[in-house]
């Protein structure tokens, strides 16, 4: 195995083994706090600084890629560098060591707020401070990714009519809709960006797979896309239906894990099937946990009310969340390169990006508002919440800690 001095441009990928994989993404997998932004620095560090497994131009081009990407960027960085390191095992490897850690703590989570149900103790206070900590990490998305990704007139334009339509046509149809007339508006209407195909130049070549395999794997992605919803209504089995919801989830949410609750929410939280106050307990604590948040797919698929649920139905929900990036990041890889460089592409990413705004503007007021702020205490304490999250800089974890615990004081019959 090849190695060069870490942070050096000389070689810009080298082989390794999937053990080795796996072991240094079980590091990242624990320690890895802070949300899509800070996993792709702790990655830097490790693996272009201190490991040097590859140049920083290739992670730069990385990074570039998984930000066009639908899906959780973090770990499609992850996957593509394992994929890169060490063939189809060190992919798999990359992503079962950054997402076991907080997936096994989203289960036992499950499994707490199970009991607190089974013991009327379902609106005990904590949930409900869980419930206002996801007020305030919502909040600090939406103005965040509004800022970053809606700078000027007409992308502030795309977003909020883009909140209209998904305050107009609820559910799976209006989102999807959205983002398509996003990418649509943007291809038509703004102006190409300051980027040049240099700078997502550098790719490393390392074990990437040919056009014909990289091919199949985004023909498997589109078909599992276009079939699964119509297999999951003719059957109405419950193990399809939460594959569907959560593969369509990662396979259309843009702009990383706070999208995601949207999509889920409108197929899984309705009568006879997941509560709200679970839901949105759930969400709030996978913010205090290292790794991606998509592993709230483990806790939707345990809490699940019936068959499969438990830990069975935690491996559905994460296999289901995630087979849609890892598919989308085996096919484009090879062809990155080349596609990154055209204005049209660019531009219609542009209008998706600033439709996502718009799309999680709206799933900020329903259901995470309308069900979270439901008394003057409640409002207070998702200020206060905000305040130490986005103002003062605290860490999520600390934010939903504290929630928690001034919920379970404060708000004991919300």
């Amino acid at each position: 195995m090849s190695e060069t001095r870490p942070g050096t441009t000389a070689s810009p990928v080298h082989a390794g083994s999937a053990g080795e994989v796996f072991a240094v993404f079980l590091k990242l997998g624990l320690t890895s706090f802070g949300g899509p932004v800070a996993h792709l620095g702790y990655f830097r560090e490790e693996l272009v600084r201190r490991r040097g497994w590859l140049a920083e131009e290739a992670y730069a081009g990385l990074v570039a890629l998984c930000q066009f990407l639908p899906g959780p960027a973090s770990s499609q960085v992850g996957m593509a560098i394992g994929l890169m390191r060490a063939g189809p095992l060190g992919m798999a490897a990359a992503w079962l060591g950054f997402t076991l850690p907080s997936a096994l703590v989203m289960i036992a989570f499950a499994y707490g707020v199970a009991g607190a149900d089974a013991s009327g103790h379902g609106t005990a206070g904590w949930l409900a401070g869980l419930k206002i900590a996801a007020v305030a990490i919502v909040a600090d998305a939406v103005l965040g990714m509004a800022r970053n990704l809606c700078p000027d007139r007409e992308r502030r334009t795309l977003a909020l009519l883009a909140a209209a339509g998904a305050a107009l046509v609820p559910g799976a149809a209006g989102q999807i809709g959205v983002i398509l007339a996003g990418g649509l508006l943007g291809l038509l209407w703004l102006k190409p960006s300051g980027d040049t195909p240099g700078q997502v130049a550098g790719l490393p070549s390392g074990r990437l797979p040919g056009s014909v395999p990289a091919l199949a794997a985004f023909a498997l992605f589109a078909l599992l896309l276009v079939l699964l919803p119509l297999a999951a209504r003719a059957g109405a089995d419950a193990g399809l239906t939460l594959f569907d919801t959560l593969y369509r989830a990662g396979a259309l949410v843009f702009g990383g894990g706070h999208v995601v609750l949207p999509l889920i929410e409108s197929a899984l939280v309705h009568p006879g099937g997941l509560t709200r106050e679970a839901f949105l307990a759930g969400y709030g604590a996978v913010q205090a946990v290292p790794g991606p948040l998509f592993s709230f797919a483990a806790y939707v698929g345990a809490m699940m009310p019936g068959p499969p649920n438990g830990v069975a139905g935690a491996a559905i929900g994460l296999a289901a969340i995630f087979l849609p990036s890892a598919l989308l990041v085996y096919a484009a890889l090879p062809f990155w390169s080349r596609l990154a460089g055209q204005p049209r592409i660019r531009r219609a990413m542009a209008g998706i990006n600033a439709a996502v705004v718009g799309l999680l503007g709206a799933a900020f007021w329903d259901p995470v508002v309308t069900s979270s702020l439901t008394s003057a205490r409640a409002l207070a304490l998702a200020l206060l919440a905000y305040l130490a999250l986005a103002l003062w800089r605290a860490p999520a974890w600390a934010v939903v800690a504290g929630a928690a615990l001034a919920g379970a004081v404060l708000l004991r019959s919300s």
